[in-house]
């Protein structure tokens, strides 16, 4: 099924089948970026340099330079990437550990 651009919807059924495609390609980019914390867990020589709060600036400033770039709301991206990271975070904690189990 092709979904059409926002402008074209003329149903709600349009408008859920294009945020649909959108959850499915952001669900599929969100398993690669798990994949590379993987590889910072197998990389990282030590714990403690899993939790990186100056990474974490640097990735939420490039985040809104992004956003208000393609016209995403900051109001939207930071507190979305705040929890990813976070999230992101306590997988790689987790991943770190398996590896050296």
């Amino acid at each position: 099924m092709t979904t059409l651009t926002p402008d074209a919807c003329a149903t709600m059924t349009d408008v859920r089948a294009g945020v649909d495609a959108i959850d499915r390609a952001l669900v599929a980019l969100l398993a690669q970026r798990q994949s590379y914390m993987d590889a910072a867990a197998r990389i990282k020589p030590d714990r403690t340099a899993v939790r990186d709060p100056v990474r974490v600036e640097e990735v939420v400033a490039k985040v809104k330079a992004e956003a208000l770039r393609v016209g995403l709301s900051p109001e939207i991206a930071e507190p979305v990437w705040r929890t990813l990271i976070e999230r992101c975070i306590a997988y790689e904690f987790e991943a770190w550990d398996r590896t050296r189990a």
